[in-house]
């Protein structure tokens, strides 16, 4: 079958579970690899077989690449996006899309010109737990959404990461962290969001690093790590939000929709799998739901294939350039909400992504999409 030939960008911790997915996808054919540590880009391509280990440059400018997959740090998303862009190639960028709102547009201004896709992650949303938890809501089991909450909530990253400054300086924080996740699983599940509300604090200005290699440093905080937040959809539904680097423990569920006929609790959305529960009106306890879409392990790079066929047929991936933008500017609402004391009017939307078909999986993914995108 015809091929989109690509090459990543960033060979980070991240970058491992892309090498490792993208083989089993044969829609995808991996080229070339690049890093700021040329060791690193050589050794990920010695360990799986990559034919080519460049510079970034080179990558971004090979004639014989279609598509680009930045998995760089936030800092410099929107400028590995810029160059590949303008170099012809179409984009896959880690979340978020960037960091300020001003570089997001700038990057879909860019695509639209040049006449490529723009996508991003997370693609966890396309995955068994919200897939189902997708169809469920669909075909009318809990009737019409008219709330939802969402918590991510622990006490940062300096107790267990290598490297945590970053999480505490602006473009960090746990909304421009995992905010992408829930919000993306939010617009997935209910649709676009018109306005956003949003209370932010920092409880510590300073932290300490226990982690190796780094125990004992100290960290300034420059961002804030205590986000709440209010999101109004475009179809009605209100939904609450937190997201927290101050908390130790807490018994809240990942992300729950309550509809006119009873509710469903999905599940974290930083995961690909179940569970999901729903409980109707006339129902006096949860019910666990069998997952009835595949992609329920850890499947990152699931969003490249998706786009992958998308390139072939002339469509737009469900991770696309306009979904991430939104949530985008809704995480950057939350933070100018509390800043300003007023309602943040949302000035993006986006398409609601269309749900996976029933039943694909690794095995039937080529066969299943292509027969899809020619619907």
């Amino acid at each position: 079958m015809e091929k989109i030939r690509a090459g990543i960008v960033g060979c980070g911790n991240i970058s491992e579970i892309y090498f490792e997915n993208a083989k089993k996808f044969d829609v995808l054919d991996i080229v070339a690899c690049s890093d700021l540590n040329s060791n690193r880009a050589i050794e990920k391509s010695n360990r799986h077989g990559i034919p080519k280990a460049c510079s970034t440059e080179e990558l971004i400018t090979d004639p014989d690449i279609d598509l680009i997959i930045n998995l760089t740090i936030p800092a410099v998303h929107a400028e590995v996006a810029r160059q590949a862009l303008e170099a012809g190639k179409h984009i896959y960028g880690e979340k978020p899309l960037a960091v300020k709102t001003e570089e997001g547009m700038e990057i879909l201004r860019l695509a639209k010109e040049k006449g490529l896709l723009v996508g991003n992650a997370p693609d966890t949303f396309l995955g068994a737990g919200m897939q189902l938890s997708r169809k469920l809501i669909d075909e009318g089991w809990i009737g019409k959404p008219v709330s939802a909450t969402a918590f991510m909530m622990n006490h940062g990253h300096e107790n267990w990461h290598p490297d945590p400054e970053f999480y505490y300086q602006e473009g960090g924080g746990p909304m421009f962290d995992m905010g992408p996740y829930y919000l993306t699983a939010l617009i997935s599940l209910i649709g676009p969001v018109k306005r956003v509300t949003g209370s932010t604090s920092m409880s510590f200005l300073e932290r300490m690093i226990t982690s190796e290699p780094k125990y004992g440093e100290k960290i300034m905080v420059k961002t804030p790590t205590q986000i709440n937040g209010v999101l109004d959809f475009e179809n009605g539904a209100v939904a609450s939000i937190i997201t927290s680097f101050d908390t130790w423990h807490h018994q809240l569920p990942y992300i729950e929709i309550y509809g006119t006929e009873g509710s469903i609790a999905a599940p974290d959305p930083n995961t690909f799998g179940g569970p999901v529960y729903i409980r109707r009106k006339d129902q006096q306890s949860w019910s666990e739901i069998p997952l009835t879409h595949g992609f329920a392990e850890n499947s990152r790079g699931l969003g490249v294939a998706e786009m992958a066929h998308a390139i072939l047929h002339n469509q737009t991936p469900r991770a696309n350039g306009d979904l991430s933008f939104h949530v985008l500017e809704i995480m950057h609402g939350f933070h100018e909400s509390s800043e300003k004391g007023q309602h943040y009017q949302l000035t993006s939307t986006c398409s609601q992504p269309r749900p996976m078909p029933v039943g694909i999986s690794y095995h039937n993914f080529s066969e299943t999409m292509d027969s899809f995108f020619k619907l």
